[in-house]
């Protein structure tokens, strides 16, 4: 059995105060072998004709390296959501870290399925990862990871269960408003009932 912490934490444009929040729910995550943060923890969506590129880093900047020492310190690991850098481009990626419990970043995932509905086109902002899923295991319990609007299409969460996945963990930035807190409820239900795993979602 391995403890999970999902960290639902709210986001703002402010990176420095976004990061003291993370902080302090790795505190309250005391003895967690795996803490969940939302989608997008490093920095808000915005407004959707707000440009993300001035906002975005690189794997190796200063929010993954924070992600790493707080990792290190805690001696547990971390899978956080963050907007990272595009060289060249107007966009940005919507990526998940996975960091381990002595700091190293082990693997990350960029967001599929993008947000194009309902008025909104995440993609305006945002380019698609190139589908590749990210699962990951921690004491020998296999875990998979999407993200947010993944959720809708069943077919991702699928193969990672089929991959064997035991449990699927999505961070998320689901927006707010009617009936919408139960369709995230709905479908996290649904995609865990209909392949026999745990599932955990960190919203913000």
């Amino acid at each position: 059995m391995v403890e999970l912490a999902l960290a639902q934490t709210v986001v703002g444009d402010d990176k420095a105060a976004n990061l003291a929040a993370l902080r302090t729910a790795m505190r309250g995550a005391s003895g967690a072998r795996l803490v969940v943060f939302p989608e997008a923890s490093m920095y808000h969506f915005g407004r959707p004709s707000d440009p993300l590129t001035p906002f975005a880093e690189d794997l190796d900047g200063p929010f993954v390296a924070e992600l790493r020492e707080l990792a290190a310190g805690h001696k547990a690991w971390i899978l956080a959501g963050m907007f990272e850098r595009i060289e060249g481009s107007s966009r940005v990626y919507n990526t998940l870290v996975l960091v381990d419990e002595v700091g190293e970043v082990r693997d990350t995932y960029r967001k599929v399925h993008l947000y194009d509905a309902f008025g909104f086109r995440e993609s305006d902002r945002i380019a698609a990862g190139d589908g590749k899923t990210l699962s990951f295991e921690i004491d020998d319990v296999r875990f998979g990871a999407v993200t947010c609007y993944d959720l809708r299409f069943p077919e991702q969460m699928r193969t990672l269960a089929a991959g064997g996945a035991e449990a699927i963990v999505v961070p998320a930035a689901w927006l707010a408003g009617p009936l919408k807190e139960m369709h995230l409820s709905t479908l996290l239900r649904a995609r865990a009932i209909e392949n026999t795993v745990y599932v955990g979602c960190a919203d913000q």
